[in-house]
């Protein structure tokens, strides 16, 4: 999985991935350990948002629990 990360400040890395090359299971648990790995190390919350939206985050690794979450249905119809 490639990943492209943007350093904007000290307090703000973004990062893209592309949500194509992951494949099942296997390729959702190496996105969440990425974000696990991410969280760790900062021992801080690391969010996925949609492209474009900083609004609602999809999944997040929570530093509090040590583990990734879902944040957002994903399924949009029952929203």
């Amino acid at each position: 999985m490639l990943a492209i990360f943007r350093t904007y400040s000290p307090d703000q890395i973004d990062f893209d991935v592309d949500l194509r090359e992951l494949q099942g299971q296997t390729g959702v648990n190496v996105l969440c350990d990425l974000l696990r790995a991410i969280g760790q190390t900062l021992g801080k919350p690391v969010l996925l948002t949609p492209e474009g939206d900083s609004g609602q985050a999809v999944l997040a690794f929570d530093p509090r629990v040590d583990r990734v979450v879902l944040m957002a249905d994903p399924d949009p119809r029952t929203r």
